[in-house]
């Protein structure tokens, strides 16, 4: 496909927070990242408000570990406070992902050129991303480079049982991804066989719960660069 990237995300750490456990400053790390976890990765790789990205799927190559750590938050009001985060260990993921032009964004058709948005995420994916890469939170550094998904081994490949995670969060729904002026929570049971989960798309979650009003944001030739203009600059400073 002619929008669609394939590669493979790693680091010594990763935190996809379930919302329930941050009570009193403490979190604790889902066993495996949320789908709008994923999502933010693919669009610090590349990122515009023309394209929505849709994750496919995410393979889980190394075993699932978990690792306990005390440490002191950040108190603005003062104080020396010890909390508990319960981080995943030493994680790496193949992910599959495709872009799709946002049809709530009409205001952005200028911008609408899939050949040049594709080889410009795939010239950012090979840089590492065009901006900073994280596994759930700030502190999980990660990183990123492309991979053919399904090659190489990974610990669960003989595993032909479905390893169900029970309820999770699966996303965000914004005012300008759906065409409604308020903030949604997706909710999901996803499945893991042999280390793959095949994610559902955001429209086809049927558990979704209403968080707060909210307005979509304004973008115009203005404000947004063409992707004619950054491919025509990006391909200069190569040729340079």
């Amino acid at each position: 496909m002619r929008n669609a990237i394939e590669f493979e995300v790693y680091g010594k750490y990763a935190l996809f927070t379930d919302p329930l456990t941050k009570i009193g400053g403490e979190k604790y790390s889902y066993q495996i990242p949320t789908y709008q976890a994923l999502k933010g990765i693919v669009e610090s790789i590349y990122w515009k408000p023309t394209l929505l990205m849709i994750v496919d799927a995410v393979r889980i190559m190394n075993p699932i570990r978990m690792e306990s750590k005390g440490i002191r938050p950040i108190e603005y009001g003062g104080g020396n406070t010890l909390a508990n985060y319960t981080y995943l260990k030493d994680v790496r993921y193949q992910v599959k992902a495709h872009f799709v032009f946002n049809s709530f964004r009409e205001d952005l058709a200028f911008d609408r050129n899939e050949h040049k948005h594709h080889n410009i995420l795939k010239r950012a994916l090979k840089a590492g991303g065009r901006r900073d890469i994280f596994l759930g939170t700030r502190e999980c550094q990660a990183y990123v480079e492309p991979c053919i998904f399904g090659e190489g081994k990974s610990f669960y490949d003989d595993n032909d049982l479905d390893l169900h995670f029970g309820t999770m969060i699966h996303g965000l729904n914004y005012p300008d991804e759906t065409g409604r002026d308020e903030m949604e929570i997706r909710l999901w049971n996803p499945v893991m066989k042999n280390g793959v989960i095949q994610f559902l798309k955001p429209n086809e979650c049927t558990q979704i719960r209403k968080i707060k009003a909210m307005s979509v944001k304004q973008f115009n030739k203005n404000n947004v660069q063409s992707v004619e203009s950054l491919f025509d600059e990006i391909h200069k400073e190569v040729n340079q």
